[in-house]
């Protein structure tokens, strides 16, 4: 199978380096690589020339954007731009996060799973991180059937169904929610195990915090699973505040008349889909 790869990276000198090394020693190997440069003052253009002078089939791309770090739209615009240079001659498209190391047979795995189930339409492996120890752990805070969205991999039906991915906090929840609703399965795989260079959230910023609760109305949620879903990340994190800044972000966003990321019909699937799954676990 033909797959593409896009790479968003904003200085990201420390990391991109091994995360390259990683993708070219796949021993399955993707058709083109694009590299996004996102507005990066750091060695991070460097380091891409060096890898797409030696491999043809990476290219980089020079992106303006702003230097503030806002989980969702940043690094969607950024994978857009880099999606606008590739044709549609491929079996599956890869967005990815530049602090990673990939296993050598990842995207062969990636492939496999495609290939065998026609009906998935998301599939990644499992983040891990390493621990003061020097021991690498799984960190999955989420549903153990979410792909994260540092190496998202879709296929062509699907990511056509879905529309390619929302600029916006959220992205990462509503493209399974939405491959769901067009009757793709989501695919998770164990035995690839992706270290991740960089802790989970560790730059995210006071006014991105409000964004979760944002991306909760704007997924047309509703209040009653905004606030169960808020209250759930709040004691996972041990801290209340998560509770306050989500909601206060719903109702900002509500009060604001923030524009939807999905229609009517896809909210009321949502909302259904969310409530069944709340209720499953209770009973």
């Amino acid at each position: 199978m033909e797959y593409y790869v896009v790479i968003t990276a904003h200085n990201e000198e420390d990391f991109i380096n091994l995360c390259l090394e990683s993708l070219v020693l796949q021993t399955l190997l993707p058709k083109k690589v694009i590299v996004v440069n996102d507005n990066s003052t750091d060695n991070t253009e460097t380091i891409i020339d060096a890898f797409a002078n030696e491999y043809g089939f990476i290219d980089k791309l020079n992106a303006i954007s702003s230097a503030e770090h806002l989980p969702g739209s940043k690094v969607i615009n950024a994978f857009n731009k880099g999606l606008a240079l590739l044709d549609d001659h491929y079996d599956f498209i890869v967005k990815l996060d530049a602090d990673l190391i990939l296993p050598t047979n990842y995207f062969e795995s990636i492939a496999a799973t495609f290939k065998n189930d026609p009906t998935i339409g998301v599939a990644g492996g499992f983040i891990y991180e390493t621990t003061e120890s020097g021991d690498w752990v799984i960190n999955h805070p989420m549903n153990k059937n979410h792909v994260r969205g540092a190496f998202k991999a879709y296929s062509k039906k699907c990511f056509e169904a879905i529309n390619g991915l929302q600029c916006a906090m959220g992205w990462d929840t509503v493209d399974e929610l939405l491959a769901t609703y067009h009757g793709f399965k989501i695919s998770t795989i164990p035995d690839l195990q992706v270290k991740h260079l960089r802790p989970t959230g560790a730059s995210y910023n006071k006014k991105a915090k409000l964004l979760q609760g944002k991306a909760m109305y704007t997924m047309r949620y509703g209040m009653a699973i905004s606030a169960i879903a808020s209250a759930k990340m709040a004691l996972k994190q041990g801290k209340l505040k998560v509770f306050k800044d989500n909601m206060m972000g719903y109702f900002n966003a509500k009060r604001e008349k923030t524009p939807f990321l999905v229609t009517k019909a896809e909210g009321k699937f949502i909302r259904e889909y969310r409530w069944k799954n709340i209720l499953k676990k209770i009973f």
